[in-house]
């Protein structure tokens, strides 16, 4: 594998969504402006409860065709389908559940190769991770071309932690205000388009400077233990917030954690009983 390239291949939950009714459904529920993407191009959005807290991340793929294909985390189709349905009421638009997807995800120099031209993809999407760009490429049949070193499914979790990028479940549950996550409301919140259900809260803290309890910060911890999730995170022997995401490194281990507003990074800290120091995290970038 070319040095600097990083490659995995895991499941991935994917939604197709047809019907007349399908674009204009879309743009009254979810926070990206859906008559923006391009058939063939792809957006992150977020779809929110009225409360304006996160129900769901996920990338929108519009087909030349008029129907979309919505990727979420594995495990997290369902609950946006049903987020998604939940509003639904004589409207021509319908949501399936496909199959067996998976998701080649390729970030470095090798990202750009003719070798993966061949793969046999439903959807084919840039991706800017902050020093992390590559492409995923997902659907039933994706296979990973001979040559690429294809590593398991943690094997961008380091990248993904120190690119500050979001997961379901973990960093992104229903309690997660989107503000909390670096970049997260410029690359999936659309300010020009219609209403949408959460709208009020989003705009509300983009006027007061997206100031919120507990954004989520880069912890590197100095040690070579295991970190858990839902370890303390402590700074001056007071607890500011609790590990969400953590992956071993060269030098120690990386992660992420909401931490209270109240620590200016970078700041010293103690995780898992080992010295650490909080960090921010670098800005999401906009897909293609």
């Amino acid at each position: 594998m070319t040095a600097g390239s990083v490659a995995t291949l895991a499941p991935r939950d994917a939604v197709l969504v047809t019907g007349a009714d399908a674009a204009a459904y879309l743009q009254g529920q979810i926070s990206q402006d859906v008559e923006a993407v391009s058939p063939g191009a792809s957006a992150w959005s977020l779809v929110l409860a009225p409360q304006g807290k996160v129900d769901a991340w996920f990338r929108l793929t519009r087909g030349a065709d008029g129907s979309f294909v919505l990727d979420v985390d594995a495990g997290f189709g369902e609950a946006l389908v049903a987020r998604l349905e939940r509003f639904r009421l004589r409207v021509d638009v319908s949501f399936e559940s496909l199959q067996g997807w998976r998701m080649l995800s390729v970030r470095g120099p090798q990202a750009a190769g003719a070798a993966l031209d061949g793969v046999d993809a439903k959807v084919r999407a840039g991706v800017e991770w902050p020093g992390f760009d590559g492409i995923d490429l997902l659907g039933p049949d994706v296979e990973p071309p001979p040559g690429l070193a294809v590593g398991g499914p943690g094997h961008l979790e380091a990248a993904r932690i120190r690119a500050g990028w979001p997961a379901m479940g973990r960093e992104l549950t229903e309690r997660t205000i989107p503000a909390e996550i670096s970049g997260l409301v410029e690359t999936s919140v659309s300010f020009t388009k219609g209403c949408y259900t959460g709208q009020e809260l989003v705009a509300r803290i983009d006027s007061r400077g997206g100031n919120v309890p507990r954004p989520v910060r880069l912890v590197q911890i100095h040690g070579d233990a295991e970190v858990p999730p839902g370890a303390e995170v402590a700074v001056d022997g007071q607890p500011v917030g609790a590990v969400t995401s953590a992956a071993p490194e060269a030098t120690g281990t990386v992660a992420l954690a909401p931490v209270h507003r109240r620590v200016e990074p970078p700041a010293e800290a103690i995780v898992a009983g080992m010295p650490a120091t909080v960090l921010a995290t670098p800005p999401a970038a906009s897909n293609p």
